[in-house]
């Protein structure tokens, strides 16, 4: 069931940015992609199926791993300037394995993992580059919209593959690994160029705030509130907290 669902949802989500990136722009489209539209549903499919105490690690784990999406996508960004869409994905998955290896050894609770995925937010508007020039604006045809609708599926298949084997502990990594940011950047970068892709990457800061307070209120209330409180809450606070981050930024 989970499987199943990520891989419908993760190729729809795509389209539904996609689309929305090319009326409205590289900020509306990073902004969207930093909500917990695939953590969500899998920490909830999780609870079903894994039960309170295992999805209550993975979300703290989730939690902890803006730290390795936002280094992807700083990498990224700097790598666009110089190198094209493949050298930069190589530079940004690097950095990416490196963080997340990282957190793999580290014993994380809430208390740790909360300031550092707000830590991280705090100095990533400082990390990024600005976005230099203008862009092109291409039509997006069909053919390209599902072409990025087939690759975030076929990613969707390896990183589940390498969860399962991997144990427990990476199920909780991979629930972040960025499918969203290595789809929508790759191919953004083909289509509009550098400056394209960092104004996206830079916008998605902004949605992880949504990200942070979904996670966060899944490890706290999850074992004493049950299934169905926990993730009412859970979005509840991620739509709130995703509606002032785009006032704030704003």
């Amino acid at each position: 069931m989970l499987l199943a669902l990520k891989l419908l949802l993760v190729p729809a989500l795509l389209a539904v940015i996609s689309m929305a990136g090319k009326r409205w722009g590289p900020g509306v489209a990073g902004w969207l992609a930093g909500f917990p539209s695939l953590t969500g549903p899998i920490l909830f499919f999780l609870a079903i199926e894994r039960g309170a105490e295992f999805t209550t690690q993975a979300a703290i784990l989730s939690l902890s791993c803006v730290f390795s999406a936002i280094a992807f996508g700083i990498t990224y960004a700097w790598a666009s300037r110089r190198f094209g869409w493949f050298g930069s994905l190589a530079c940004a998955y690097a950095v990416w394995t490196l963080a997340t290896l990282l957190l793999s050894v580290l014993a994380m609770s809430v208390v740790a993992a909360l300031p550092l995925a707000l830590g991280t937010l705090f100095i990533a508007r400082r990390a990024y580059p600005r976005p230099q020039g203008t862009w092109d604006s291409r039509p997006l045809p069909a053919s390209e919209l599902l072409a990025r609708m087939g690759a975030g599926a076929a990613m969707v298949l390896g990183v589940t593959a390498a969860a399962e084997a991997l144990g427990s502990v990476w199920t909780g990594l991979f629930a972040a690994f960025p499918v969203m940011s290595t789809v929508l950047a790759a191919f953004s970068h083909r289509a509009n160029g550098p400056g394209y892709v960092v104004s996206m990457l830079r916008a998605m800061i902004g949605g992880f705030y949504a990200y942070i307070a979904f996670c966060l209120s899944v490890a706290l209330l999850l074992e004493s509130q049950g299934i169905t409180f926990t993730f009412i809450v859970a979005v509840a606070a991620a739509v709130t907290v995703q509606g002032l981050a785009k006032y704030a930024v704003r």
